[in-house]
């Protein structure tokens, strides 16, 4: 199974459009994903610090949400993304 984080901002917009796809990729595909809220929650906000060094050069200077990490695969993806996008980075060798 392949496992995938996701950090994520309460109230933030783009995570809210992100959450129902995840949840549809996580059923559809056999992968879990491990949501963390970030913005509200400081342990989780220092979590996703521990990636920066995956983050920043993905996705930009700064560590804005949603963001989603491959831990295995030392890699991120930022932002909203189609499903199959996601689908696709998260299947890449």
């Amino acid at each position: 199974m392949k496992k995938m984080i996701m950090f994520h901002g309460k109230e933030c917009p783009h995570c809210h459009v992100m959450m129902p796809i995840v949840d549809e990729l996580s059923k559809n595909e056999n992968i879990k994903v491990e949501k963390l809220e970030i913005w509200h929650n400081l342990k989780n906000a220092e979590k996703m610090r521990e990636f920066k060094d995956i983050i920043i050069p993905a996705c930009g200077d700064g560590l804005g949400t949603p963001t989603f990490i491959d831990a295995e695969k030392n890699r991120a993806i930022c932002g909203e993304v189609s499903y199959d996008e996601l689908k696709k980075w998260i299947n890449q060798k």
